[in-house]
């Protein structure tokens, strides 16, 4: 029978991407937990309904991985096992520093949305934006390029294309969706079964996933920065810092009828990416980072040639002929700056990501396996094999600090203490420097030894 839906969600496995209520019509609802993460409630919903559901959730086995979609709509062109199907791929940025500045990276992925929609190629763009009632963002429609760049930046925060996608169903009108990689699965596996999401689809962008942020994630950084999480208005996740390089940026939270404060990101303490904190455990189920069913993928191109200069830069994937053009017309009208990268250079630009979803995915459904869990089937085997003693602790703790980090905070909430959160998480970061330092401390000893050999030899 596999890995199922009704395992998916018992199991926590959940991310809230909707696809399980648009395809039973509203028969499974998707709500907010305790956790600040949307999941979905099988409760009630007939063994037909969880059937329907089964074939469009990203996490079960019925329905299809990313290389069978990405083979049947990609077909003709090159693969590459961490990036997927490519046609082009690229870095680049706009030449406009006044957009660059407002935007998280280099600003081409609120620039070709807003060029589908000059171009009339859609009649709307959905996509997350700042939602304006009870929670701070969620998903939303643009019908021009002015609306998109009200919107733009990233917005690291738990949301569902439940409503959204059930509000447009069969208004005629045609759409470009953007989301995070299983988000974008979930809507190829229902444009399969929906003839009237499969003609209104016409365009599927991807966000390059580090992982996606639970809606607790907004609520620390603002408690952290003065602002109580009853307090928080509005927050900007990422605020460009000309003295520092792109990845070092800040972020800016508002509470009602105050002015803006600001904190640089790293200074926070779950502002690292690593520590996995608020990481849904989806996340730790997940092995496509250039989502790879999508027909274009931008993300951040962390590499060091660029990470120096603070303005940003976007790593593009292009998986259509008509997605080049656009760039290439860009290109030649002065409007954008574009750079050809290796499929290497490219996978190299989210190392840490694919460290993540490789190898430590391989741990993890070892690690489940063993417990006697059900796993979802993956692109990678499970097991230990090339995996150090150390790496495998790393991972493990991360693991453990993502449970903990929701656990603490949901604590501190009550209590109304920040203190019950940041506690305990610093005793986990602590321990997980601890083996970080150790790996890496081998690692050196490691190569040490080999530069003597290589010497004497």
């Amino acid at each position: 029978m596999g890995h199922t839906i009704g395992d998916v969600v018992a199991q926590g496995m959940c991310v809230g991407c909707g696809g399980c209520s648009i395809r039973t019509s509203g028969a499974i609802s998707v709500r907010l937990d305790g956790y600040g993460m949307h999941q979905a409630d099988l409760t009630g919903a007939t063994p037909a309904q969880i059937r329907q559901a089964d074939s469009v959730c990203p996490f079960s086995d019925a329905s299809k991985d990313e290389d069978r979609i990405a083979a049947e709509r990609y077909g003709d062109l090159p693969s590459d096992s961490r990036i997927g199907r490519y046609g082009s791929i690229h870095a680049g940025r706009l030449t406009d520093d006044a957009r660059v500045m407002g935007s998280s990276s280099g600003g081409l992925t609120s620039w070709f949305l807003g060029e589908l929609l000059d171009r009339r190629l859609v009649d709307g763009v959905i996509h997350v934006g700042r939602d304006g009632g009870r929670e701070l963002f969620g998903y939303t429609i643009s019908r021009s390029a002015e609306d998109l760049l009200a919107s733009r930046k990233s917005m690291y925060y738990s949301t569902t294309l439940a409503e959204v996608v059930r509000e447009v169903r069969g208004d005629g009108l045609t759409y470009a969706i953007v989301g995070v990689p299983c988000f974008i699965t979930a809507m190829r596996h229902l444009a399969e079964v929906d003839a009237d999401l499969r003609a209104q689809f016409t365009w599927h962008v991807g966000l390059v996933c580090g992982h996606l942020k639970s809606q607790f994630f907004a609520e620390s950084l603002a408690w952290q920065a003065g602002v109580r999480p009853e307090h928080l208005e509005a927050i900007d996740f990422r605020v460009k810092n000309p003295s520092r390089r792109s990845y070092s940026y800040d972020y800016e939270v508002r509470a009602h009828g105050r002015l803006p404060r600001r904190r640089r990101t790293l200074s926070a303490l779950d502002g690292s990416w690593g520590y996995g904190a608020f990481q849904p455990a989806a996340c730790n189920f997940c092995d496509d980072v250039f989502a790879e069913t999508s027909d274009i993928v931008f993300g951040d191109a962390w590499l060091p040639r660029y990470t120096d200069d603070w303005r940003g830069t976007n790593v593009v994937v292009t998986r259509r002929a008509d997605a080049d053009l656009i760039l290439a017309e860009g290109v030649d009208d002065g409007t954008v700056l574009l750079e050809p990268l290796t499929p290497d250079l490219a996978a190299q630009s989210q190392a840490g990501n694919f460290r993540h979803r490789r190898d430590g995915l391989r741990v993890r459904l070892a690690d489940d396996l063993a417990a006697g869990l059900s796993v979802p089937r993956k692109r990678v085997v499970p097991g230990y094999e090339g995996v150090s003693a150390d790496r495998m602790a790393l991972i493990r703790q991360r693991r453990a600090m993502s449970v903990l980090s929701f656990e603490a905070f949901a604590r501190s909430k009550q209590t109304r203490r920040l203190s019950s959160y940041t506690r305990p998480m610093r005793a986990a970061i602590a321990r997980y420097r601890k083996v970080e330092s150790a790996g890496q401390s081998l690692s050196t000893r490691a190569r040490a030894k080999l530069r003597s050999l290589l010497r004497r030899g």
